[in-house]
């Protein structure tokens, strides 16, 4: 079997938070007791204001467009985003345009503060666990298609398959054109699904099958803990400012690894 590496890339964690305009106010309706079945119940009423929900709107908004500015040049995993260190100039333009639009709405705004975080982690050249890692999400999105096809859920294969090629620019340029083959073979069954659903007789495509099944098999051979070829240079990390503040996402991933070396970015207020 192949073994198949990673390209050279960042493990990127995105955190955004909207500061202000809003206050919740908790009013206990039932004090927590035991019931007569012995379950411990309380209850409470949640009150939501808003002072200004025009600016409030506007600033939900701006969120959401610095969050897709910087996860557009990444593939997301299952523990964070990975971008190619190729798109690592493209990282810090989005950054950096989302720190402008976070900067012109909170030079103007009375109400409401929005902050965005970026942290970036380069990938050791001696990590295999990170490559061990991201062969696991590739082989479960390939399984997923699998049981998917197995299934006729056509939607499930769609959005595995879509997962798949976006994580498949993480990979070397041979693991990724297995990944490419077998996902090509999955959405063409799964529009033979589709079309056979519509005459009314449906029949899985074997071939597609067999073709998923030596793609997640081939993303085995680095659960052993072999040695791994890796990238043999690292290149520099992205240099902006610092700052600390609260957060309020939940989207930050462990960095607590020793394969991955944390940066600190402020994209601030």
């Amino acid at each position: 079997m192949k073994k198949s590496t990673l390209r050279p890339g960042l493990l990127v964690s995105l955190k955004t938070a909207i500061h202000g305009n809003v206050n919740y106010r908790v009013n206990e309706i039932e004090e927590d007791h035991l019931d007569a079945d012995g379950v411990r119940r309380a209850t409470w009423q949640t009150e939501r204001t808003i002072r200004d929900p025009k600016e409030h709107e506007e600033a939900i908004k701006i969120r959401t467009r610095c969050r897709s500015l910087v996860t557009g040049v990444c593939s997301p995993s299952s523990f964070g985003l990975l971008c190619p260190e190729a798109w690592e100039g493209r990282l810090a333009d989005a950054a950096l345009e989302a720190q402008e639009l976070v900067a012109e709405f909170n030079s103007r705004a009375s109400q409401t503060r929005i902050s965005v975080y970026v942290l970036v982690g380069r990938i050791a050249e001696s990590d295999s666990e990170a490559v061990r890692a991201i062969n696991s999400d590739i082989r479960e999105l390939i399984e997923t298609m699998e049981q998917g096809l197995r299934g006729l859920d056509v939607k499930s294969v769609r959005e595995a398959a879509s997962r798949a090629r976006s994580l498949g620019a993480m990979l070397s340029e041979d693991a990724s054109e297995q990944v490419r083959e077998a996902i090509q073979m999955a959405r063409r069954a799964a529009r033979e699904i589709v079309k056979a659903g519509e005459a009314g007789e449906v029949e899985i495509n074997k071939e597609a099958l067999d073709t998923l099944a030596r793609a997640r098999v081939s993303f085995l051979d680095l659960d052993g803990g072999r040695e791994v070829a890796v990238p043999a240079t690292v290149g520099r990390g992205i240099d902006l400012p610092l700052a600390a503040d609260q957060f309020t996402d939940d989207d930050l991933p462990d960095f607590s690894q020793p394969a991955v070396r944390n940066l600190d970015f402020d994209l601030g207020n």
